[in-house]
């Protein structure tokens, strides 16, 4: 009994010191692990827009301490656009030095591997709003004019994509309650996802209703 207590206070630092050495090498355990990085752009050019599909997030395989990746929250791949001047395909590698991984973490391998990016002249152009109904006047009434204001809005974009835009069309008015002139305000809206109203897409709608006359025959019974 006497020998366990022999140096007992040497033992029990050498205990401390191979608990402490065991944390430390269990802390500096590489693993790998997934993640998904949302994808953001800087530096893009001002008379340059993407026409082509991006992802809204790419997979990345990241390695690294256990206690590091533990802590990894919110990566992002930044791509970086200064090297583009005019339009066309550009293919841009996603490796490390496009992420925000703290020190210490590796990309093993990012799913895609590669973004290619097709660039367009971006242009915009007036076009006019058609007035979306919602129902029918009321029975007897008929529609006597209709008023949009402004009467167009300006859109802008990815050439191709703007050029193939014919009108921006209106929120649906709803007649069912009009029974004389009548003052809506609504929104405006353009179909195709990369083409945007440029300033307030808001207007102001007027109507005005009437009632449908009877037939001559009629006002004599």
């Amino acid at each position: 009994m006497k020998r366990i207590f022999n140096n007992f206070g040497w033992k029990m630092l050498s205990l401390a010191i191979a608990i402490a050495l065991w944390f430390g090498l269990v802390g500096e355990q590489e693993l790998t692990t997934s993640v998904s990085a949302a994808v953001v752009f800087r530096n893009i050019p001002s008379n340059l827009e993407i026409s082509s599909d991006v992802p809204d997030r790419i997979h990345l395989e990241v390695r690294g301490p256990v206690g590091t990746l533990s802590t990894l929250k919110d990566p992002v791949v930044v791509i970086d656009l200064e090297p583009v001047s005019r339009p066309g395909e550009q293919t841009f590698q996603i490796q490390q030095s496009n992420l925000n991984l703290p020190s210490g973490v590796v990309l093993s391998r990012a799913i895609p591997a590669q973004l290619r990016l097709r660039f367009e002249r971006k242009i915009s152009r007036e076009i006019g709003i058609q007035l979306r109904l919602a129902g029918s006047p009321p029975s007897g009434y008929r529609i006597v004019s209709q008023q949009l204001e402004p009467p167009t809005v300006r859109i802008v974009g990815p050439e191709s994509r703007v050029t193939q835009v014919e009108n921006a069309e209106t929120d649906p008015v709803d007649l069912s309650a009009v029974v004389g002139e009548s003052q809506f305000r609504v929104h405006t809206y353009v179909s195709d996802p990369q083409v945007r109203i440029e300033g307030p897409s808001d207007v102001t709608v007027k109507v005005v209703l009437e009632k449908i006359p009877e037939p001559e025959g009629n006002q004599h019974q």
